[in-house]
């Protein structure tokens, strides 16, 4: 029996940097960013009753345009949510071992929330997408921009 399933890999996380976007440039001058998010799940330990996070720390990978927005708007502690697809890789660490990896290609960063300068500095767009995805975030009067979904 030939059955057919189908091929996604779509990722939509949402969580805070842990640390500034390292913006470096391909020899063909394409811009990359390298993020690390931090996604907590809190829960309550069944036995002692306490509360307890969950921390998952998972690296995302920005290509092009959208790479250099993140680096100018994007910094450690920013709440941002993410789409993009999983991908894997096999490399070499420095002690000879091989490892392998799963991260985040991102196709859309937003930035969910203003930073700390508040103003017309603070309303600036906080979102890096590639030029394909066209949607658009909007903001309340909170000041902390609606998801669109």
């Amino acid at each position: 029996m030939d059955i057919r399933i189908p091929e996604i890999n779509q990722v939509m996380i949402a969580g805070r940097l842990t640390r500034d976007p390292e913006l470096r440039f391909t020899q063909k001058q394409q811009g990359v960013v390298s993020l690390s998010i931090a996604v907590n799940r809190r829960y309550q330990d069944p036995a002692s009753g306490e509360w307890k996070d969950d921390t998952t720390f998972v690296p995302v990978t920005v290509w092009g345009p959208a790479a250099e927005r993140c680096k100018d708007k994007m910094k450690k502690g920013s709440p941002v949510l993410v789409e993009g697809r999983l991908t894997a890789s096999e490399y070499t660490d420095k002690t000879g071992q091989k490892r392998k990896e799963m991260k985040i290609t991102a196709r859309r960063v937003q930035l969910m929330a203003y930073g700390e300068q508040g103003g017309a500095e603070g309303a600036a767009k906080g979102e890096a997408e590639e030029p394909a995805a066209d949607a658009e975030a909007k903001s309340d009067a909170s000041g902390i921009e609606e998801v669109p979904f």
